[in-house]
């Protein structure tokens, strides 16, 4: 898989923990940027995939969603997800979902599966699928308490591995202090804020990325690269 030649633009959105609001950030992005959205690895799809759920809420069409590579059903880990259902998940055999050639420049947005050390199999973590993708990276983070050591961690393993970090987005309700805390010590910028203060869709979201996203620094090449 050649991330180079096959994806030009794009992010890869991982999480500081499960359920922190990766996949409305990826709603968000879809919607704000016109851009294709890929999830390779869903588990608990038997409470419905985030593919369905960024369908809602971005409000675009089908084609704009591409089919996971692999969909487990039970809630957990994809290593034991994939155990369980007798699967080795191969990210050696990972392939980009096939494009037309007039999508060849669309952005895409890329989301993980949990947090950035979430095991895939009995060696790899979701690092080596974003190693794999080649993608900047955004990080999805609650704006609450708890929230400074979980992004300084993640961004210390992402860094650790040599990869490119455009920055962090809150979800959740403003906080100023962790804002800067988390610019301060870790080096990066937070680049956005989703309020959970509102019924999320696609108008709110847009609403959400007018106000509190910097477009500028969000879509800025070679923003904050990891450095080796």
């Amino acid at each position: 898989m050649n991330s180079a030649e096959q994806l030009p633009n794009g992010f890869f959105v991982t999480g500081t923990d499960t359920g922190v609001g990766k996949t409305s950030l990826s709603a968000l992005l879809v919607a704000a940027l016109g851009a294709f959205y890929w999830k390779p690895i869903q588990t608990g799809s038997i409470e419905g995939t985030d593919r369905e759920t960024v369908r809602r809420l971005a409000q675009v069409p089908e084609e704009r969603l591409r089919l996971e590579a692999y969909i487990f059903e039970p809630p957990v880990s994809p290593h034991l997800a994939a155990r369980e259902a007798g699967v080795r998940i191969r990210l050696d055999a990972l392939a980009w979902p096939p494009a037309e050639s007039h999508e060849a420049e669309r952005m895409w947005i890329v989301e993980g599966a949990g947090g950035a050390l979430v095991p895939i199999n009995e060696s790899e973590t979701m690092i080596d699928l974003m190693q794999r993708i080649g993608l900047p990276i955004l990080i999805a983070a609650r704006s609450k308490l708890g929230t400074i050591n979980h992004t300084l961690l993640t961004l210390a393993a992402l860094r650790a591995a040599h990869l490119e970090v455009r920055g962090v987005v809150f979800v959740g309700d403003e906080n100023e202090e962790n804002r800067r805390a988390i610019e301060h010590y870790g080096e990066t910028r937070v680049l956005g804020r989703i309020p959970w203060s509102q019924p999320l869709n696609r108008a709110t979201l847009l609403d959400a990325f007018a106000r509190h996203f910097d477009r500028a620094a969000l879509l800025g090449a070679g923003a904050n690269r990891a450095s080796a």
